[in-house]
């Protein structure tokens, strides 16, 4: 079973081809370039680097969201556009779901946090139970102070991840009621190579879904939305 992961669903640009147990390659950036840049000339480096018939892959992993409205589009319609031209499935994985995979088998609570401005962030909770990840607070979109709220109330140590960490390590390290720890930079932040191999078992647990049926799930409206909602609300109340 090979698997091809994208993940641009924020500042890091990541691609990785898994194959059962073996992480054939991964190349990750997290750099001043938009992903439109990056992502397929990565893609192509790699298979370049590692002599890959795109044909030969089984299906292709891709964070699903939430993040970056623009990142998230565009991974999404890379995956789809190679979706459709190889008639491969896709596998959705939820974002802050893969972010949580990078820390597998922590004993420790695991909590992803990706800034997601106006004094929010996408986030959840995790645990690892022989091996399996397990969902303790699905992704959502809250405040900062919501989520370590949750985390005081199990009273079990934790460790955060995710580029929401230097945004609001001074808020955890001031609130945080429980024993806390930080992963490290090798491990903080999006990698393809966690999408992909998550996505191995959503395709062998069928979790599959079709180019066509892809759509990102940004938990929240964009900001253009919202203004245009705001904007319409404030028509109706004039009228």
């Amino acid at each position: 079973m090979k698997i091809l992961g994208l993940d641009s669903s924020g500042l890091v640009a990541s691609v990785a081809v898994v194959e059962e147990e073996n992480l054939l390659a991964e190349y990750t950036v997290n750099y001043k370039k938009t992903h439109s840049q990056t992502l397929l000339p990565m893609l192509d480096e790699i298979v370049k680097m590692i002599e890959l018939d795109l044909d030969t892959i089984d299906a292709i992993a891709v964070a699903g969201g939430p993040g970056s409205f623009t990142g998230l589009r565009i991974g999404s319609a890379t995956a789809k556009g190679l979706g459709f031209a190889l008639g491969k499935p896709l596998l959705q994985i939820p974002t802050v779901e893969g972010l949580a995979y990078n820390l597998w088998g922590s004993r420790e609570l695991v909590c992803p946090l990706m800034d997601a401005r106006r004094n929010q962030v996408y986030t959840g909770l995790y645990a690892f139970n022989q091996g399996a990840l397990q969902v303790l607070v699905p992704q959502c979109a809250v405040g900062i102070d919501e989520i370590v709220r949750q985390i005081n109330e199990r009273n079990c140590p934790v460790v955060f991840l995710g580029d929401g960490v230097l945004v609001y390590r001074l808020f955890i390290e001031e609130h945080c009621q429980v024993s806390f720890s930080f992963a490290p930079a090798h491990l903080n932040k999006q990698r393809a190579a966690a999408v992909a191999a998550l996505g191995l078992i959503y395709y062998q647990e069928g979790n599959v879904q079709s180019a066509a049926e892809h759509r990102p799930d940004y938990l929240r409206l964009s900001q253009a939305e919202r203004e245009r909602l705001a904007q319409g609300k404030s028509l109706s109340q004039e009228n």
